[in-house]
């Protein structure tokens, strides 16, 4: 048996978020030594607003302790295909929640919104996200897969990740980085999302999943040979030892997956 996801259980969102932002920063610090950036992508949902009590706490340590938003990039893992100020955009929730909250002495972030001029052509707006990858990432003909240096991501109650949904035929998609969506079976139907190599090639990749309305989902992707086939399950098993899954009590209720003591 290869190398494992690690489990981490924390008796509430604090500590958790405690434990979140000392992981952060690891991934920052790393990124910054490799290419003097942090590269790194953010889904929606709840994580937002765990995002905000990690990272907007005052820093506690020394010098190493700090979030220098001004050499973060952030890319969004998937987003809708909505204006950026619609309820249903993740743009807008990362804003509310983290983005315009931050402190000036912590500097400003570099943030890819979709493009909304092609809400209507959710391929052109997937090929334009994959654009800004190339950018950032280098040309896709020198760069087989981006490496992220981080991917912050959720899971859904079926145990879907970004706009990878269960059984879908996006989870086959090999070659693109982005993908467009136009059936999604959880409203909005348009969307695009990060691709599961794209996923699975990170440096590091971090699920946070929360409460009791978790649990069925996590002991399945956790223990199950079933769990394995769903999004969540493969990514933990492309991504081995680079996941981590940081949680609260009542999201492992019943999950006999091992757990970590400590980051």
């Amino acid at each position: 048996m290869g190398k494992q996801p690690s489990l981490y259980a924390f008796d509430d969102i604090q500590s958790l978020a405690q434990s979140l932002r000392s992981y952060i920063i690891q991934c920052q610090n790393a990124g910054f030594e490799r290419h003097g950036l942090f590269k790194v992508a953010v889904s929606g949902g709840s994580l937002p607003t765990t995002l905000a009590k990690a990272l907007l706490e005052p820093a506690e340590g020394g010098p190493e302790d700090i979030v220098n938003f001004s050499k973060w990039e952030i890319f969004f893992a998937d987003e809708r295909a909505v204006p950026l100020n619609h309820d249903d955009s993740n743009f807008k929730l990362l804003k509310a929640e983290l983005l315009d909250n931050i402190p000036s002495r912590l500097g400003r972030p570099t943030v890819h919104t979709i493009d909304v001029r092609y809400m209507d052509d959710v391929q052109e707006m997937a090929d334009q996200y994959q654009e800004a990858l190339m950018q950032s990432f280098a040309a896709k003909d020198s760069v087989k897969t981006p490496i992220f240096d981080l991917l912050l991501l959720g899971c859904g109650p079926d145990g879907h990740t970004c706009s990878l949904f269960p059984n879908h035929e996006l989870l086959r998609e090999s070659d693109a980085w982005v993908a467009a969506i136009e059936d999604s079976p959880k409203p909005p139907a348009k969307r695009i999302t990060l691709t599961l190599p794209v996923v699975t090639h990170g440096s590091k990749i971090a699920f946070v999943a929360t409460g009791a309305g978790k649990k069925h989902v996590l002991r399945e992707i956790l223990d199950t040979e079933e769990g394995r086939s769903l999004p969540c399950g493969l990514v933990n098993e492309g991504g081995a030892e680079k996941v981590s899954w940081f949680t609260d009590s009542a999201a492992v209720e019943g999950v006999g997956y091992p757990r970590r003591g400590s980051i």
